[in-house]
Protein backbone atom coordinates (compact mmCIF):
# COMPACT_ATOMS: atom_id res chain seq x y z
CA UNK A 1 0.00 0.00 0.00
CA UNK A 2 1.57 3.30 -1.07
CA UNK A 3 1.75 6.39 1.13
CA UNK A 4 -1.07 8.04 -0.82
CA UNK A 5 -3.36 4.99 -0.49
CA UNK A 6 -3.05 4.67 3.28
CA UNK A 7 -6.17 5.87 5.10
CA UNK A 8 -5.98 8.99 7.21
CA UNK A 9 -5.75 8.37 10.94
CA UNK A 10 -7.42 10.32 13.70
CA UNK A 11 -5.24 12.33 16.07
CA UNK A 12 -5.73 9.74 18.81
CA UNK A 13 -4.78 6.90 16.48
CA UNK A 14 -1.53 8.73 15.73
CA UNK A 15 -1.09 9.41 19.45
CA UNK A 16 -1.63 5.74 20.37
CA UNK A 17 0.68 4.61 17.59
CA UNK A 18 3.45 6.95 18.81
CA UNK A 19 2.93 6.42 22.54
CA UNK A 20 5.45 3.59 22.77
CA UNK A 21 8.24 6.04 21.93
CA UNK A 22 7.66 7.61 25.34
CA UNK A 23 8.64 4.40 27.13
CA UNK A 24 11.47 3.40 24.82
CA UNK A 25 13.03 6.85 25.07
CA UNK A 26 12.50 6.84 28.84
CA UNK A 27 14.81 3.82 28.84
CA UNK A 28 17.43 5.62 26.75
CA UNK A 29 17.06 8.75 28.89
CA UNK A 30 17.65 6.81 32.09
CA UNK A 31 20.98 5.52 30.90
CA UNK A 32 22.11 8.86 29.47
CA UNK A 33 21.47 10.70 32.74
CA UNK A 34 22.38 8.04 35.29
CA UNK A 35 24.81 5.52 33.88
CA UNK A 36 28.08 7.24 34.78
CA UNK A 37 27.02 7.93 38.40
CA UNK A 38 25.88 4.29 38.75
CA UNK A 39 29.24 3.06 37.46
CA UNK A 40 30.99 5.41 39.90
CA UNK A 41 28.90 4.15 42.83
CA UNK A 42 29.95 0.61 41.93
CA UNK A 43 33.65 1.43 41.96
CA UNK A 44 34.56 2.53 38.42
CA UNK A 45 37.27 5.16 38.05
CA UNK A 46 36.48 8.22 35.96
CA UNK A 47 39.00 7.32 33.25
CA UNK A 48 37.26 3.95 32.84
CA UNK A 49 33.82 5.39 32.11
CA UNK A 50 34.07 5.75 28.31
CA UNK A 51 34.95 2.09 27.72
CA UNK A 52 32.10 1.05 30.02
CA UNK A 53 29.72 2.93 27.71
CA UNK A 54 30.80 0.84 24.72
CA UNK A 55 27.54 -1.12 24.53
CA UNK A 56 25.63 1.85 23.10
CA UNK A 57 27.44 2.39 19.79
CA UNK A 58 28.32 -1.28 19.28
CA UNK A 59 24.75 -2.48 19.58
CA UNK A 60 23.52 0.54 17.63
CA UNK A 61 25.95 -0.24 14.82
CA UNK A 62 25.25 -3.95 14.61
CA UNK A 63 21.70 -4.53 15.80
CA UNK A 64 19.56 -1.58 14.76
CA UNK A 65 20.13 -1.62 10.96
CA UNK A 66 20.02 -5.41 10.81
CA UNK A 67 16.83 -5.69 12.83
CA UNK A 68 15.28 -3.00 10.65
CA UNK A 69 16.20 -4.82 7.46
CA UNK A 70 15.10 -8.19 8.88
CA UNK A 71 11.72 -6.81 9.96
CA UNK A 72 11.23 -5.41 6.43
CA UNK A 73 11.39 -9.01 5.18
CA UNK A 74 9.24 -10.54 7.93
CA UNK A 75 5.51 -11.14 8.27
CA UNK A 76 3.95 -13.20 11.08
CA UNK A 77 0.44 -13.63 12.42
CA UNK A 78 1.43 -11.05 15.07
CA UNK A 79 2.53 -8.56 12.40
CA UNK A 80 5.80 -7.33 10.93
CA UNK A 81 7.14 -4.90 13.54
CA UNK A 82 5.26 -5.81 16.73
CA UNK A 83 7.19 -8.99 17.62
CA UNK A 84 10.46 -7.07 17.54
CA UNK A 85 9.52 -4.01 19.57
CA UNK A 86 7.49 -5.99 22.11
CA UNK A 87 10.37 -8.40 22.72
CA UNK A 88 12.87 -5.54 22.89
CA UNK A 89 10.76 -3.60 25.40
CA UNK A 90 10.23 -6.67 27.58
CA UNK A 91 13.92 -7.58 27.76
CA UNK A 92 14.91 -3.93 28.17
CA UNK A 93 12.50 -3.42 31.07
CA UNK A 94 14.02 -6.41 32.89
CA UNK A 95 17.50 -4.87 32.52
CA UNK A 96 16.20 -1.50 33.75
CA UNK A 97 14.56 -3.14 36.76
CA UNK A 98 17.75 -4.76 38.01
CA UNK A 99 20.45 -2.28 36.97
CA UNK A 100 20.42 0.06 40.02
CA UNK A 101 20.18 -2.88 42.45
CA UNK A 102 23.13 -5.05 41.41
CA UNK A 103 26.10 -5.00 43.82
CA UNK A 104 28.96 -5.33 41.32
CA UNK A 105 30.22 -3.19 38.46
CA UNK A 106 30.45 -6.10 36.01
CA UNK A 107 26.78 -6.88 36.60
CA UNK A 108 25.74 -3.31 35.82
CA UNK A 109 27.87 -3.31 32.66
CA UNK A 110 26.34 -6.62 31.56
CA UNK A 111 22.83 -5.30 32.12
CA UNK A 112 23.72 -2.20 30.13
CA UNK A 113 24.68 -4.39 27.16
CA UNK A 114 21.40 -6.26 27.47
CA UNK A 115 19.44 -3.00 27.80
CA UNK A 116 21.00 -1.37 24.78
CA UNK A 117 20.67 -4.48 22.62
CA UNK A 118 17.01 -4.70 23.62
CA UNK A 119 16.32 -1.01 23.02
CA UNK A 120 17.91 -1.18 19.58
CA UNK A 121 15.84 -4.27 18.80
CA UNK A 122 12.73 -2.28 19.69
CA UNK A 123 13.59 1.10 18.21
CA UNK A 124 14.11 0.52 14.49
CA UNK A 125 11.02 -1.68 13.93
CA UNK A 126 8.98 0.73 16.05
CA UNK A 127 10.12 3.70 13.98
CA UNK A 128 9.30 1.73 10.84
CA UNK A 129 5.80 0.96 12.17
CA UNK A 130 5.03 4.66 12.41
CA UNK A 131 6.34 5.20 8.88
CA UNK A 132 4.26 2.24 7.64
CA UNK A 133 1.04 3.78 8.95
CA UNK A 134 1.36 7.44 7.93
CA UNK A 135 0.08 8.73 4.62
CA UNK A 136 1.70 11.70 2.89
CA UNK A 137 -0.85 14.25 4.11
CA UNK A 138 -0.31 13.34 7.76
CA UNK A 139 3.48 13.49 7.83
CA UNK A 140 3.59 16.77 9.74
CA UNK A 141 1.30 15.80 12.60
CA UNK A 142 2.64 12.25 12.69
CA UNK A 143 6.27 13.20 13.02
CA UNK A 144 5.41 16.07 15.38
CA UNK A 145 3.68 13.67 17.78
CA UNK A 146 6.53 11.21 17.39
CA UNK A 147 9.12 13.89 18.20
CA UNK A 148 7.04 15.03 21.19
CA UNK A 149 6.95 11.49 22.58
CA UNK A 150 10.67 10.92 22.03
CA UNK A 151 11.69 14.20 23.65
CA UNK A 152 9.09 13.73 26.39
CA UNK A 153 10.44 10.32 27.34
CA UNK A 154 13.98 11.65 27.61
CA UNK A 155 12.90 14.68 29.62
CA UNK A 156 10.84 12.62 32.07
CA UNK A 157 13.69 10.18 32.59
CA UNK A 158 16.21 12.96 33.11
CA UNK A 159 14.08 14.89 35.58
CA UNK A 160 12.75 11.91 37.54
CA UNK A 161 15.58 11.76 40.15
CA UNK A 162 14.99 15.45 40.92
CA UNK A 163 11.23 14.81 41.09
CA UNK A 164 11.90 11.96 43.52
CA UNK A 165 14.10 14.26 45.60
CA UNK A 166 11.39 16.94 45.67
CA UNK A 167 8.90 14.29 46.85
CA UNK A 168 11.11 13.47 49.82
CA UNK A 169 12.79 10.33 48.50
CA UNK A 170 16.25 9.92 49.99
CA UNK A 171 19.43 10.71 48.08
CA UNK A 172 21.63 9.26 50.83
CA UNK A 173 24.50 7.06 49.75
CA UNK A 174 27.69 5.79 51.31
CA UNK A 175 29.42 6.22 47.97
CA UNK A 176 29.14 2.51 47.16
CA UNK A 177 25.38 2.17 46.71
CA UNK A 178 22.90 3.73 44.31
CA UNK A 179 20.60 6.23 46.10
CA UNK A 180 16.84 5.70 46.24
CA UNK A 181 16.11 8.66 43.96
CA UNK A 182 17.81 6.74 41.14
CA UNK A 183 16.37 3.32 42.07
CA UNK A 184 12.80 4.60 42.07
CA UNK A 185 13.36 6.40 38.77
CA UNK A 186 14.38 3.08 37.20
CA UNK A 187 11.38 1.26 38.65
CA UNK A 188 9.10 3.90 37.12
CA UNK A 189 10.99 3.29 33.89
CA UNK A 190 9.99 -0.38 33.92
CA UNK A 191 6.32 0.59 34.12
CA UNK A 192 6.70 3.34 31.49
CA UNK A 193 8.37 1.03 28.99
CA UNK A 194 5.99 -1.89 29.37
CA UNK A 195 2.75 0.10 29.54
CA UNK A 196 3.51 2.48 26.66
CA UNK A 197 4.73 -0.19 24.23
CA UNK A 198 1.94 -2.60 25.16
CA UNK A 199 -0.60 0.18 24.64
CA UNK A 200 0.69 0.85 21.14
CA UNK A 201 0.68 -2.86 20.30
CA UNK A 202 -2.89 -3.20 21.60
CA UNK A 203 -4.34 -0.14 19.87
CA UNK A 204 -2.45 -0.21 16.56
CA UNK A 205 -2.84 -2.68 13.72
CA UNK A 206 -0.23 -3.27 11.03
CA UNK A 207 -0.88 -3.28 7.32
CA UNK A 208 0.07 -6.62 5.74
CA UNK A 209 2.18 -6.63 2.55
CA UNK A 210 0.10 -5.62 -0.47
CA UNK A 211 0.36 -9.12 -1.97
CA UNK A 212 1.00 -11.47 0.93
CA UNK A 213 1.48 -14.57 -1.22
CA UNK A 214 3.95 -12.81 -3.51
CA UNK A 215 5.75 -11.41 -0.45
CA UNK A 216 6.10 -14.87 1.07
CA UNK A 217 7.27 -16.35 -2.22
CA UNK A 218 9.84 -13.58 -2.73
CA UNK A 219 11.39 -14.15 0.68
CA UNK A 220 10.89 -17.90 1.08
CA UNK A 221 14.16 -19.66 1.76
CA UNK A 222 15.92 -16.30 2.04
CA UNK A 223 18.36 -15.79 4.88
CA UNK A 224 17.12 -12.37 5.97
CA UNK A 225 20.27 -11.72 7.99
CA UNK A 226 22.58 -12.39 5.04
CA UNK A 227 20.32 -10.44 2.66
CA UNK A 228 20.38 -7.43 4.97
CA UNK A 229 24.19 -7.50 5.29
CA UNK A 230 24.60 -7.80 1.51
CA UNK A 231 22.35 -4.83 0.85
CA UNK A 232 24.22 -2.63 3.31
CA UNK A 233 27.60 -3.75 1.92
CA UNK A 234 26.68 -3.02 -1.72
CA UNK A 235 25.45 0.48 -0.91
CA UNK A 236 28.47 1.33 1.27
CA UNK A 237 30.96 0.64 -1.53
CA UNK A 238 29.70 3.52 -3.69
CA UNK A 239 28.60 6.38 -1.48
CA UNK A 240 27.40 9.59 -3.15
CA UNK A 241 29.81 12.48 -2.58
CA UNK A 242 27.45 14.45 -0.29
CA UNK A 243 27.09 11.42 1.99
CA UNK A 244 30.81 10.62 2.04
CA UNK A 245 31.65 14.25 2.79
CA UNK A 246 29.61 14.09 5.99
CA UNK A 247 32.05 11.63 7.53
CA UNK A 248 34.51 14.09 9.10
CA UNK A 249 31.74 16.38 10.35
CA UNK A 250 30.07 13.45 12.03
CA UNK A 251 33.37 12.03 13.22
CA UNK A 252 34.26 15.10 15.28
CA UNK A 253 30.64 15.67 16.37
CA UNK A 254 30.24 12.12 17.60
CA UNK A 255 33.69 11.89 19.13
CA UNK A 256 32.73 14.85 21.29
CA UNK A 257 29.08 14.22 22.14
CA UNK A 258 29.57 11.01 24.19
CA UNK A 259 31.73 13.04 26.56
CA UNK A 260 28.58 14.95 27.52
CA UNK A 261 26.71 11.81 28.57
CA UNK A 262 29.76 10.28 30.22
CA UNK A 263 30.99 13.31 32.18
CA UNK A 264 28.43 16.13 32.43
CA UNK A 265 26.78 14.70 35.55
CA UNK A 266 30.16 14.34 37.25
CA UNK A 267 31.22 17.82 36.15
CA UNK A 268 28.08 19.38 37.64
CA UNK A 269 28.51 17.42 40.87
CA UNK A 270 32.19 18.41 41.21
CA UNK A 271 32.09 22.05 40.18
CA UNK A 272 28.56 23.19 41.06
CA UNK A 273 28.04 21.10 44.23
CA UNK A 274 31.65 20.69 45.37
CA UNK A 275 31.19 16.91 45.32
CA UNK A 276 34.03 15.28 43.37
CA UNK A 277 33.48 11.67 44.50
CA UNK A 278 30.43 9.45 45.14
CA UNK A 279 30.97 9.62 48.90
CA UNK A 280 31.02 13.44 48.90
CA UNK A 281 27.97 15.17 50.43
CA UNK A 282 25.79 16.46 47.63
CA UNK A 283 27.13 14.10 44.94
CA UNK A 284 23.77 12.40 44.31
CA UNK A 285 21.91 15.70 44.08
CA UNK A 286 24.58 17.22 41.87
CA UNK A 287 24.62 14.24 39.51
CA UNK A 288 20.81 14.30 39.36
CA UNK A 289 20.91 17.84 38.01
CA UNK A 290 22.30 16.55 34.73
CA UNK A 291 18.68 15.68 33.98
CA UNK A 292 17.80 19.36 34.23
CA UNK A 293 20.71 20.25 31.94
CA UNK A 294 19.65 17.66 29.35
CA UNK A 295 16.07 18.91 29.60
CA UNK A 296 17.21 22.44 28.73
CA UNK A 297 19.04 20.97 25.75
CA UNK A 298 16.05 18.92 24.58
CA UNK A 299 13.51 21.74 24.96
CA UNK A 300 15.80 24.05 22.99
CA UNK A 301 16.11 21.42 20.27
CA UNK A 302 12.35 21.02 19.91
CA UNK A 303 11.92 24.80 19.63
CA UNK A 304 14.70 24.98 17.05
CA UNK A 305 12.94 22.35 14.94
CA UNK A 306 10.44 25.03 13.93
CA UNK A 307 13.14 27.67 13.34
CA UNK A 308 15.75 25.71 11.35
CA UNK A 309 13.91 25.97 8.00
CA UNK A 310 13.83 29.77 8.14
CA UNK A 311 17.50 29.94 9.16
CA UNK A 312 18.47 27.63 6.28
CA UNK A 313 16.46 29.73 3.84
CA UNK A 314 18.36 32.83 4.96
CA UNK A 315 21.96 31.54 5.11
CA UNK A 316 21.92 28.07 3.54
CA UNK A 317 22.21 24.55 4.93
CA UNK A 318 26.00 24.47 5.21
CA UNK A 319 26.28 27.82 6.99
CA UNK A 320 23.45 26.82 9.34
CA UNK A 321 25.10 23.52 10.15
CA UNK A 322 28.49 25.13 10.78
CA UNK A 323 27.06 27.99 12.84
CA UNK A 324 24.99 25.73 15.07
CA UNK A 325 27.93 23.36 15.65
CA UNK A 326 30.12 26.32 16.58
CA UNK A 327 27.51 27.57 19.05
CA UNK A 328 27.42 24.11 20.62
CA UNK A 329 31.19 24.11 20.92
CA UNK A 330 31.04 27.49 22.68
CA UNK A 331 28.33 26.11 24.99
CA UNK A 332 30.53 23.22 26.09
CA UNK A 333 33.75 25.23 26.39
CA UNK A 334 32.07 28.07 28.32
CA UNK A 335 31.34 25.69 31.20
CA UNK A 336 35.04 25.99 32.01
CA UNK A 337 34.33 29.55 33.18
CA UNK A 338 31.69 28.94 35.86
CA UNK A 339 30.79 26.97 38.96
CA UNK A 340 27.18 28.16 38.88
CA UNK A 341 24.50 25.67 37.90
CA UNK A 342 22.38 28.39 36.28
CA UNK A 343 25.25 29.29 33.96
CA UNK A 344 25.77 25.63 33.04
CA UNK A 345 22.07 25.43 32.19
CA UNK A 346 22.39 28.57 30.07
CA UNK A 347 25.30 27.01 28.19
CA UNK A 348 23.13 23.98 27.44
CA UNK A 349 20.84 26.24 25.39
CA UNK A 350 23.74 26.60 22.95
CA UNK A 351 24.32 22.85 23.05
CA UNK A 352 20.62 22.33 22.28
CA UNK A 353 20.94 24.57 19.22
CA UNK A 354 23.85 22.43 18.01
CA UNK A 355 21.95 19.23 18.77
CA UNK A 356 19.05 20.43 16.61
CA UNK A 357 21.39 20.64 13.60
CA UNK A 358 23.26 17.43 14.40
CA UNK A 359 20.08 15.36 14.38
CA UNK A 360 18.39 16.99 11.37
CA UNK A 361 20.74 18.49 8.78
CA UNK A 362 22.65 15.28 7.85
CA UNK A 363 19.38 13.43 7.35
CA UNK A 364 17.94 16.25 5.25
CA UNK A 365 21.08 16.25 3.08
CA UNK A 366 20.87 12.47 2.71
CA UNK A 367 17.20 12.54 1.73
CA UNK A 368 18.01 15.10 -0.99
CA UNK A 369 21.05 13.21 -2.32
CA UNK A 370 19.92 9.56 -2.62
CA UNK A 371 17.08 7.65 -4.33
CA UNK A 372 13.92 7.54 -2.24
CA UNK A 373 13.75 3.74 -2.53
CA UNK A 374 17.15 3.40 -0.85
CA UNK A 375 16.77 6.03 1.86
CA UNK A 376 16.47 3.41 4.62
CA UNK A 377 19.80 1.81 3.79
CA UNK A 378 21.58 5.14 3.53
CA UNK A 379 20.13 6.21 6.87
CA UNK A 380 21.58 2.97 8.25
CA UNK A 381 24.98 4.04 6.95
CA UNK A 382 24.59 7.42 8.65
CA UNK A 383 24.02 5.37 11.77
CA UNK A 384 27.49 3.87 11.22
CA UNK A 385 28.88 7.42 10.89
CA UNK A 386 27.41 8.04 14.35
CA UNK A 387 28.54 4.82 16.02
CA UNK A 388 32.12 4.44 14.77
CA UNK A 389 33.41 7.78 16.18
CA UNK A 390 31.84 6.91 19.54
CA UNK A 391 33.63 3.57 19.58
CA UNK A 392 36.94 5.32 18.83
CA UNK A 393 36.25 7.84 21.61
CA UNK A 394 35.44 5.14 24.11
CA UNK A 395 38.61 3.20 23.41
CA UNK A 396 40.87 6.27 23.45
CA UNK A 397 39.78 8.68 26.22
CA UNK A 398 40.96 6.42 29.04
CA UNK A 399 44.56 6.70 27.83
CA UNK A 400 44.78 10.46 28.40
CA UNK A 401 41.94 11.32 30.80
CA UNK A 402 44.22 11.45 33.86
CA UNK A 403 47.05 13.23 32.02
CA UNK A 404 45.88 15.54 29.24
CA UNK A 405 42.46 16.13 30.87
CA UNK A 406 43.96 16.23 34.40
CA UNK A 407 41.37 13.74 35.69
CA UNK A 408 38.71 16.48 35.65
CA UNK A 409 35.29 15.82 34.03
CA UNK A 410 34.91 19.50 33.17
CA UNK A 411 37.97 19.24 30.96
CA UNK A 412 36.26 16.36 29.15
CA UNK A 413 33.30 18.68 28.51
CA UNK A 414 35.73 21.30 27.18
CA UNK A 415 37.16 18.68 24.82
CA UNK A 416 33.61 18.02 23.58
CA UNK A 417 33.43 21.71 22.70
CA UNK A 418 36.70 21.53 20.80
CA UNK A 419 35.38 18.58 18.81
CA UNK A 420 32.18 20.40 17.83
CA UNK A 421 34.26 23.41 16.73
CA UNK A 422 36.38 21.16 14.50
CA UNK A 423 33.19 19.59 13.14
CA UNK A 424 31.95 23.07 12.21
CA UNK A 425 35.11 23.69 10.18
CA UNK A 426 34.71 20.40 8.28
CA UNK A 427 31.16 21.31 7.25
CA UNK A 428 32.69 23.26 4.37
CA UNK A 429 34.00 20.05 2.83
CA UNK A 430 30.36 19.24 2.01
CA UNK A 431 29.67 20.23 -1.63
CA UNK A 432 27.68 23.40 -2.25
CA UNK A 433 25.37 21.32 -4.42
CA UNK A 434 23.69 19.90 -1.33
CA UNK A 435 22.06 23.20 -0.45
CA UNK A 436 18.42 22.47 0.35
CA UNK A 437 15.46 24.46 1.65
CA UNK A 438 13.61 22.10 3.98
CA UNK A 439 10.12 22.65 5.29
CA UNK A 440 9.08 22.15 8.90
CA UNK A 441 7.72 18.79 7.70
CA UNK A 442 11.18 17.78 6.48
CA UNK A 443 12.83 18.85 9.73
CA UNK A 444 10.28 17.02 11.87
CA UNK A 445 10.69 13.87 9.82
CA UNK A 446 14.49 14.14 9.99
CA UNK A 447 14.42 14.73 13.74
CA UNK A 448 12.15 11.77 14.40
CA UNK A 449 14.26 9.55 12.13
CA UNK A 450 17.54 10.77 13.58
CA UNK A 451 16.55 10.48 17.23
CA UNK A 452 15.74 6.81 16.70
CA UNK A 453 19.39 6.31 15.70
CA UNK A 454 21.28 8.83 17.80
CA UNK A 455 19.84 7.66 21.12
CA UNK A 456 21.17 4.19 20.53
Amino acid sequence: MSNQQRPSLSFWQIWNMSFGFLGIQYGFGLQQANLSPIFRYLGANEHELPILWLAGPVTGLLIQPLIGAISDRTWTRFGRRKPFFLLGALIGSIAVMFMPYVPYLWMAVGLFWILDAAMNTAMEPYRALVGDKLNTEQRTIGFSVQTFMIAGGQILAGLMPLVMLAMGVSDNTDGNSVPDIVKYSFLIGVVAMLVSVAWTAYTTDEYPPENIEEFKKEHSGENVFVAAVKEIWVISRDLPTPIASLWWVKFFSWFGLPLMWQYLSLSIARHCFNAPTPDSPGFAEGAANVGLALTVMNVTTVIMSFLIPSVIRKIGARHTYALFLLLGGIGFMSQQLTNELTMVLASMVLVGIAWSAIITVPFIITAAAVPAAKIGVYVGLLNAFICLPQIIEMFSIGFFYDSLLAGDPRNAIFLAGVMLTLAAAFVYRIPKSVEVTPSVDDVMEAEAEARSHTEA
